[in-house]
Parts: structure tokens; C-alpha cells; sequence
């Protein structure tokens, strides 16, 4: 019985990650596509020869969804799977 216990605090313990990683992309880009369709003049402001805010933003968005993924590796990798293979080694 504390193994399931353990399973269902450890699924608890994913679906926060996946939810939050989740909401932190979408927040991003939406946010990016909500100044694209609200705040043009704004992303139009020329940082340097040919490279705009709105380039700036685009591309680090970009990024932004790498270091989540990397994020999310990094966790399943250190905490999630040994989790998993204790829980296994436990049956």
C-alpha cells in the first residue's frame, strides 16, 4: 500500500512540473502574440541595424522554450526516474 502511496504523490509531483512548465510557455508566447497583434509600434523599435524588439522578443521565445525543455529533462532525469526505479525496486 505505500508503494501506491508513493506513485500517487509521485504522478502529483509530475503533473505540477508538467502544469507549470505548461503554463510558463504559454504565458510566453501568448503574451509574445498579444503585443504582435496589440503593440506593433512597439516591436517595430529598431534595437540596432537590422535587428527589432519584436525580432529580439521572437527569438527568445525560442530560447525560452529550450531551457523549459531543458528544465523539465534535468528534473525527470535527477528526481523523477531514480523515483521510479526505487518505487520498482521496492515490488
Amino acid at each position: 500500500m505505500a508503494a501506491s502511496d508513493d506513485l500517487k504523490h509521485l504522478d502529483a509531483a509530475r503533473w505540477r512540473m508538467a502544469v507549470g512548465l505548461t503554463a510558463t510557455m504559454m504565458a510566453l508566447y501568448f503574451g509574445f502574440i498579444l503585443l504582435v497583434a496589440f503593440g506593433k509600434p512597439l516591436l517595430g523599435t529598431l534595437l540596432g541595424p537590422g535587428l527589432s524588439l519584436g525580432m529580439l522578443l521572437g527569438a527568445l521565445v525560442i530560447v525560452a522554450a529550450w531551457v523549459l525543455i531543458w528544465i523539465y529533462v534535468r528534473w525527470a532525469n535527477t528526481h523523477y526516474d531514480r523515483a521510479v526505479a526505487a518505487l520498482r525496486g521496492r515490488s
